[in-house]
């Protein structure tokens, strides 16, 4: 409809005055917030996709050219220092073992770790990373508290000669800032990721060594690796840790990267018989600390712990809102999966039984109906919509225009059709509801009809339309509407979105009896069921699901006619679409609030409340407004996860939305050829269709008012129908 102007109820038993609505003042503060929340979610999810990135175990490599690294470097000891330009590596002294572990702390493995060292009395050198320490700092603070050494194997485990040069210091920064919130200490040694011994070390790492230590840092490299993370067996690793000739060594191993039960073990063996034959062990400070001074941690300053604490809490937030991503997104596939398995039988079910050669509402209703289109400046369309209503085979049919003050002409035009069945009204301006209200009560019978004058009904729709009326139990009756205007892409997305969406829902909803909405463009009502309700109130801006409602908890029941049909036209700009289903969402919002008391009442009332509120809250709005999950989380997956996995999740949901199309198209006769813009309708249509849901949502939320929205009119539709 065209735009409706605030005012009071006209014709109604109720008197309800409410203020104009307008623009509420919260409006602009709540798309700053939307934008906030959105740039918030989008840095959280980049900071957990940056924390969790996948690495490979350590292993040794071929190294690249090594004519750049200084051969006292190649030759020395797995202990280089670079700190003041120096080039110097330390050997580790005869009999001595240095124990470190890499790749932690796990919240499984480096427990059971620690208890073995503590068993023994061993100390040792932990080399963790950023992202691990930031989710369990605890396993950081135990270390240090038992007296073992902590040095930073970077962040996120990157190869750090791939990197830039301000990825490589975010890189360690952000490392020992983990490092000293979590243990209030500050390190200077470093182990580079995918690193074995000094002598595998090529230009490219010398590199980052010299750039290390031009931040203080000194890189520990290893001399014997126990090859745990191939998990060769507790033996193998045994004897490929164990020094060669009594030699001293750097032995490494991983407490964390995958299963360690051997490693766990190995050392629980490799410990005892170590000291049985003479061999000591320390950390790297013990063993170096006297020819390298500065190996011993610090305490870490105010700032340095407080930087840190901001990036620990940042890390466990964005742990935490993707762990709720995967929640939500496990609860949007079951209900997608129920919803769609509920809507196939449901669909099935109903269509089956209309459409037995046995089905009857009843005897054939030939009474007098009135058919009420209220009217606001719609001259481009009304003419064509009155003549489709005025000229149909419905045996009595009388035409009810009720102008709400129009300035265009839209009365005139009506008049000047000279239809001997039709009539007009002039009322003071008031709005949809009013006018509706004044067309109940000028009405001459008793079934209804109301219709949107925008919309063009089949000649048979009216007549299809009031025979369920036989039952006398039946009070509200909804047609079947389709979108008119299709030839651009944004009808034809609405035209699946109304056979989708629309029909196929509203067959469940007529099996269950808990129809949410008489559609505006076409749906028909007893007057007795109407007044019953308190006729059309202007407390929502969704008049139609309203007064559905209402109908349902004043004991009437409400059907689906699919056979009556009728063509409207839907928005042809998405200013326009956006307007408009804002609006139906807002007012749907609105309307569930307003009969909220349903669900603790009694009867008819109490029946609908339980079983249609519920129903229509998880699948109109809950389910809605989570779907972009679904989106979110393919998007993500793609740039950060595994895309093969990712967008394979993303096509089996595409595949049920286009078989539950195919079913829907198929039960409503219509043709398949529009579902070729099905998938394009996934990836920009439903997006708008969220963030509208979700701006109804937060006005609903904030109490912000809404004011009526015009819509422009081409006039396809009715130009199709002339």
């Amino acid at each position: 409809m065209g735009t409706w102007r605030g005012g009071q109820r006209i014709g109604d038993t109720q008197h309800v005055v409410l203020p104009e609505p307008g623009r509420s003042r919260f409006s602009g503060r709540r798309w700053i917030l939307a934008g906030i929340g959105t740039l918030v979610l989008a840095n959280l999810l980049a900071i957990g996709a940056y924390a969790n990135s996948r690495f490979a175990p350590d292993n040794e490599g071929e190294p690249g050219r090594q004519s750049g690294v200084p051969a006292a470097v190649r030759e020395g000891g797995p202990v280089v220092d670079a700190r003041d330009g120096r080039a110097v590596a330390h050997r580790v002294p005869d009999r001595t073992i240095v124990l470190t572990f890499d790749d932690g702390p796990d919240p499984l493995w480096t427990p059971q770790v620690l208890d073995v060292l503590h068993k023994h009395g061993v100390p040792a050198t932990f080399f963790v990373l950023g992202s691990q320490t930031s989710r369990y700092p605890e396993f950081v603070e135990r270390m240090v508290r038992e007296g073992h050494e902590v040095g930073a194997h970077t962040f996120t485990h990157p190869d750090l000669a791939g990197l830039s040069g301000w990825r490589q210091r975010l890189e360690l920064s952000q490392t020992r800032s983990a490092i000293a919130y979590a243990a209030g200490v500050t390190t200077p040694l470093l182990r580079l990721p995918y690193s074995s011994g000094v002598d595998s070390l090529d230009d490219k790492h010398w590199s980052v060594v010299r750039a290390a230590g031009g931040q203080d840092m000194v890189s520990v490299f290893d001399d014997t690796d126990s090859r745990d993370w191939a998990r060769p067996g507790v033996d193998a690793i045994v004897r490929s840790s164990t020094p060669e000739d009594g030699h001293g060594a750097v032995v490494l191993m991983h407490d964390a990267g995958g299963d360690r039960s051997q490693t766990v073990a190995a050392l629980d063996t490799f410990i005892p018989a170590m000291r049985a034959q003479g061999y000591r062990f320390t950390t790297v400070e013990g063993a170096f600390g006297g020819a390298a001074p500065g190996l011993a941690a610090g305490h870490a300053s105010t700032g340095d712990q407080v930087r840190g604490g901001l990036l620990v809490w940042a890390v466990k937030i964005a742990d935490g809102t993707g762990r709720l991503l995967w929640v939500l997104l496990l609860l949007v596939g079951t209900l997608t999966l129920a919803r769609t398995l509920v809507l196939f039988g449901f669909a099935l079910r109903h269509a089956r039984r209309r459409r037995a050669r046995t089905w009857s509402w009843g005897p054939e209703v030939n009474a007098p109906v009135t058919v009420i289109v209220p009217a606001y400046n719609e001259v481009k369309t009304i003419a064509a919509a009155v003549r489709s209503l005025a000229t149909g085979t419905h045996p009595e049919v009388e035409v009810l225009v009720v102008d709400d003050e129009s300035d265009d002409g839209t009365a005139e035009e009506v008049e000047a059709l000279g239809l001997p069945n039709v009539r007009v009204v002039r009322v003071p301006g008031g709005g949809k509801a009013a006018a509706l209200n004044a067309g109940v009560a000028l009405a001459r019978h008793d079934l209804l009809v109301m219709v949107d004058a925008d919309t063009v009904v089949e000649r048979d729709a009216i007549h299809r339309l009031v025979q369920p009326f036989a039952d006398p139990a039946v009070g509200a009756v909804a047609g079947n509407v389709k979108v008119g205007n299709r030839r651009r892409i944004i009808g034809r997305w609405q035209h699946i979105e109304y056979v989708i969406g629309f029909n196929l829902d509203r067959r469940l909803y007529d099996t269950l009896h808990c129809m949410p909405t008489i559609p505006g463009a076409l749906g028909g009502f007893r007057r007795e069921a109407v007044l019953a309700a308190g006729g059309l109130s202007r407390a929502t801006l969704a008049e139609d699901t309203d007064l559905t409602m209402a109908i349902h908890r004043a004991g009437f029941q409400v059907v689906y006619e699919e056979t009556a049909l009728a063509r409207t036209e839907a928005p042809s700009t998405l200013p326009e679409l956006w307007r408009q289903r804002y609006r139906w969402s807002y007012g749907t919002m609105q309307a569930m609030w307003r009969h909220r008391r349903a669900l603790r009442e009694r009867g008819a009332s109490g029946r609908f409340g339980r079983r249609g509120l519920p129903f229509i809250a998880l699948f109109s709005v809950v389910l809605p407004l989570l779907a972009p999950v679904l989106d979110i989380v393919a998007v993500y997956g793609v740039f950060f996860l595994d895309r093969v996995e990712a967008l394979v999740a993303w096509l089996a949901v595409l595949v049920i939305q286009v078989i539950t199309a195919v079913l829907a198209f198929r039960l409503d006769r219509e043709p398949l050829r529009p579902l070729w813009a099905l998938p394009f309708q996934q990836l920009v249509y439903r997006q708008v269709m969220y963030l509208v849901l979700v701006h109804a949502a937060a006005t609903a939320l904030t109490g912000g008012l809404l004011r009526w929205q015009h819509l422009r009119r081409s006039g396809e539709v009715a130009a199709s129908a002339t």
